[in-house]
């Protein structure tokens, strides 16, 4: 369960983290969010990850704590960019 929770907060930090960038808002809002707004998904995305790391130690110690917060946020931010990809293929043949 500890390892589903992770993932779900990595991979929410990492989406955090991908919607503070222009390119993402553009796609995704159709317009750049305000820097207010960018600022506010960036310090979410790393608090999440933040949190997610302190758990991971918590929970498991620093050896095991730590190797896993690393495999949580590869498999994330695979996850997220692979959602990326996707995404912006099904946008471009949606537009066709």
């Amino acid at each position: 369960m500890m390892h589903l929770l992770m993932l779900a907060g990595c991979t929410a930090g990492m989406c955090a983290l991908a919607a503070a960038t222009e390119r993402q808002q553009a796609l995704w809002f159709g317009r750049l969010l305000s820097a207010r707004s960018t600022r506010w998904l960036r310090a979410t995305g790393w608090l999440l990850l933040l949190l997610c790391l302190a758990g991971a130690v918590r929970g498991w110690g620093w050896s095991f704590g730590l190797v896993a917060y690393t495999g949580h946020t590869s498999l994330a931010a695979g996850l997220v960019y692979l959602g990326l990809i996707l995404g912006a293929r099904e946008g471009r043949s949606g537009a066709r």
